[in-house]
């Protein structure tokens, strides 16, 4: 077919699809286009360029474990491509896929000829071998922090049970607080305090959700790590205070921070301080002691700080996500009619040698780990794309977690002052009209505006595109993407500490503050 014939075809098609449609302002003509060179993730282009420069999305793909035969299967790029555009969406499904398959832009950017469908990518994963996998994901996670680990940090672990409703594989009914009853899988999770940034995820059967079942991924991250790039803390709640655990990490030199259960035992412990004078300050209207306990199974007695408020109104016991109790004594002398004091009590194990106001704090700061682990569940796909077979489900979790840190440390670049969760950052950095023109070899993407701080968008991403060019001007003439990553994280902790290197960066400093 001749060109003009196309043309004159085109323009037949684009009359027949026009439709006149009423409105407030008067009647107006709508036209459908099947395909088109637009997006509506216009500004993601910046990313993939953050993933160009750095060489982060070359590497990802060159180390895949995933072969064809077929001359008609897709791309490495294609596959990982499309696995990508899915979960920067949003998407927690594979039938999401369908959302991103019209747009025009962003596929060809990342070196993709299409999107592939949901069943092409539910193959391509099955297809990838499991222990290759999950070591090819691990490794690519362990890249996304390695560099930013020189700095004292805090390492936060946290198990998540996933409700299921089908049938996978390791669908256990077991301990699930919120849909009790329901078979369940356990997401276990080691995070990077300060930063968010996950440094390992597994997932397993829904019984296998204890200590016992985290302590060996704990280990195997702790075992890889150099020296210097330690945690200085391994913090948890009261589902990591077990014997096993502290013994492990004891025999390491590795410091811990552990919230105890309020057991039968430990609860003898605060009545017998209860009415002991010493208590000292622990911030925030907490009150500490300290202490020493040996609790039934524990190979010796540990450091145990007994932290204290006084509860508000009548309120004499509350109760945590997790069912925990928290328990409220009363002091009281009804006949002297002296005023009723309820107290709400948190107990914590340690070998730290810090004061009990530091303690107390860097408790508290666990409550940003916990936002993080709340990002992860709501605003990314963690715990989705599960299928029946576990091994797809591992390599789901470890991508998503591998995305969510790719995008985070791109936001932080834009946007350094804070940190933005996705629900605010891809509205911000991500959406706009897109249109791709081409002309005289030269491709343009035209970018149109869909909320208010588009200018300062403009502005975060352009300076961020500035940085990275600068970065690969200096990796040398032969242009080396592994030391523009190098530099990109040089450029953060220097950013986010606002001091000169090589001094440890203050956004990590308040976490470690009073450790040896």
């Amino acid at each position: 077919m001749g060109e003009s014939k196309l043309k004159r075809t085109k323009s037949e098609e684009m009359h027949s699809s026009c439709a006149g449609v009423q409105t407030a302002s008067g009647r107006v003509q709508v036209r459908w286009e099947s395909a088109s060179a637009a997006t509506p993730m216009g500004q993601l282009a910046y990313f993939i360029e953050f993933l160009t420069l750095t060489g982060l999305w070359s590497r990802w793909q060159a180390s895949c474990p995933l072969s064809y035969t077929s001359p008609n299967a897709p791309t490495t790029a294609e596959v990982l491509g499309t696995w990508l555009l899915s979960v920067l969406s949003g998407h927690k499904r594979y039938s999401h896929v369908t959302a991103i398959r019209c747009d025009g832009v962003n596929p060809g950017l990342l070196g993709m000829k299409k999107v592939i469908s949901e069943d092409a990518l539910r193959r391509a994963l099955a297809a990838i071998p499991e222990a290759e996998g999950v070591a090819w994901l691990d490794g690519h996670l362990s890249e996304s922090v390695a560099l930013l680990l020189d700095a004292p940090w805090i390492l936060d672990i946290d198990t998540t049970v996933k409700p299921l409703y089908g049938k996978q594989e390791g669908a256990v009914v077991s301990y699930n607080p919120k849909k009790p009853g329901r078979p369940s899988h356990s997401y276990h999770t080691y995070l990077m305090a300060g930063l968010r940034l996950v440094v390992g995820a597994e997932v397993k059967a829904g019984n296998e959700h204890s200590a016992s079942q985290t302590l060996p991924g704990l280990l195997k991250i702790l075992d890889e790590l150099p020296l210097n790039r330690k945690p200085k803390i391994v913090r948890g709640d009261c589902g990591f205070g077990t014997d096993a655990m502290m013994v492990a990490l004891a025999e390491r030199e590795q410091k811990y921070l552990f919230k105890l259960k309020l057991t039968k035992n430990v609860k003898r412990h605060i009545e017998r301080l209860f009415r002991e004078a010493g208590w000292t300050e622990a911030g925030q209207g907490w009150e500490g002691k300290d202490g020493q306990l040996k609790l039934t199974g524990w190979d010796a007695a540990r450091r145990v700080v007994v932290l204290r408020r006084p509860l508000q109104g009548e309120v004499l016991v509350a109760q945590e996500d997790d069912g925990q109790q928290l328990l409220g004594f009363i002091e009281a002398d009804r006949k002297a009619g002296k005023r009723i004091t309820g107290y709400e009590y948190a107990v914590l194990v340690t070998n730290l040698d810090a004061e009990v106001l530091s303690l107390g704090q860097l408790y508290r700061d666990r409550a940003d780990a916990e936002n993080a682990f709340d990002e992860l569940k709501n605003q990314w796909g963690w715990g989705g794309f599960t299928t029946h077979d576990l091994h797809r489900c591992q390599l789901s979790a470890r991508a998503v977690a591998l995305i969510y840190n790719w995008w985070s440390l791109f936001v932080r670049l834009a946007n350094p002052e804070a940190r933005r969760e996705a629900i605010t950052s891809r509205p911000w950095l991500m959406s706009s009209v897109g249109r791709k023109t081409e002309h005289a070899g030269q491709t343009t993407i035209t970018l149109t505006g869909l909320h208010a701080h588009f200018g300062k968008a403009k502005q975060a991403l352009m300076r961020v595109s500035a940085w990275l060019k600068g970065w690969a001007v200096q990796a040398a003439e032969q242009f080396n993407p592994a030391t523009v990553w190098s530099l990109c994280c040089d450029h953060l902790k220097y950013t986010l500490a606002q001091v000169g290197l090589p001094q440890p960066p203050r956004f990590l400093m308040h976490h470690a503050d009073g450790i040896g």
